[in-house]
């Protein structure tokens, strides 16, 4: 098991323990905010458990099967994320509506937000470790699970703000609207991350900078060749599909072309992460005059 493996199966041990830390503050408060806070972590876990998915499964080499790889393993994992997300925020809404209509005093507030309190800082100083691990290893997964701990982890301070003003002010109003607030703020995750799994799913192209990268990357280093055309990309993961058409002269033998065709797929690799690169060599004569003109 190498390190990025073992970094999320820890993720998966911590968000295990912040969400039983967060739903004991709920039970020693009655607080619903603090049970919106709780039922969010089930979104952490869930997301730890679907990097350790995608890290195991992606990990694995091409076979006779699966000829492009295993990288798209991570957005079917997604849609349990999504199941779990939308489950959440029905139940927050139920209790914040029950609250509404019989509302309660909070008990031991203190200790409650004591417990949510380091609940929060757990996430704060994991999502640290995530992060710093992702940019080293490269890893998307970690970068990914990582910020979102970053955004639970300023969600959370604005439930204990709001919560502690609730204990303060005795306005017990304000526990369920916060409760509500949680419960939008994980419908607009759990939207977000259902797009990008069914954007990956359906061969979304590469960003439009990284696009551009590339068509300069083929641009200064097809030197010898005289243009590339037909220029297609998509996303499987963390890995980006490159296809072109490279137009070399007529008099050009194989083994010329063949140079021209590593140098560019070399810097390719360089310069985008996870790049897997098909070129298809053409002779003059398909010159089309569009696409990408060599420098």
């Amino acid at each position: 098991m190498n390190r990025t493996v073992r970094l999320a199966l820890w993720s998966i041990v911590f968000g295990l323990l912040v969400l039983g830390l967060k739903f004991l503050a709920y039970l020693l408060t009655g607080s619903v905010a603090l049970y919106s806070d709780a039922l969010e972590s089930i979104i952490n876990v869930a997301a730890a458990v679907a990097a350790y998915i995608a890290l195991q499964v992606s990990a694995k080499p091409a076979d006779a099967n699966h000829p492009y790889g295993h990288t798209k393993a991570e957005y079917f994992s997604a849609v349990v994320e999504g199941v779990l997300i939308l489950l959440a925020a029905l139940s927050i809404l139920r209790e914040a509506y029950s609250n509404f209509r019989h509302p309660a005093e909070l008990q031991a507030p203190v200790l409650g937000l004591l417990i949510n309190g380091g609940a929060s800082v757990i996430n704060l100083v994991w999502a640290a470790v995530l992060t710093r691990a992702g940019r080293t290893h490269r890893s998307p997964a970690l970068l990914a699970d990582g910020k979102h701990l970053y955004t639970d982890v300023f969600t959370s301070g604005g439930v204990l703000l709001g919560v502690a003003l609730v204990a303060v002010t005795g306005w017990t109003v304000l526990d369920p609207v916060i409760a509500v607030l949680v419960s939008l703020n994980i419908l607009w995750s759990g939207w977000g991350l259902m797009r990008d799994s069914v954007n990956g799913l359906m061969d979304e192209a590469a960003p439009s900078e990284v696009v551009a990268r590339i068509r300069e990357t083929i641009s200064t280093h097809a030197e010898g060749a005289i243009e590339a055309h037909d220029l297609r990309t998509r996303l499987a993961g963390n890995v980006t599909f490159i296809e072109f058409h490279l137009v070399v002269p007529g008099h050009m033998e194989v083994e010329q072309a063949h140079v021209i065709c590593d140098r560019i797929e070399d810097q390719l690799q360089h310069d985008v992460e996870g790049a897997v690169v098909t070129i298809h060599v053409e002779p003059e004569g398909k010159v089309k005059h569009t696409g990408v003109l060599v420098l």
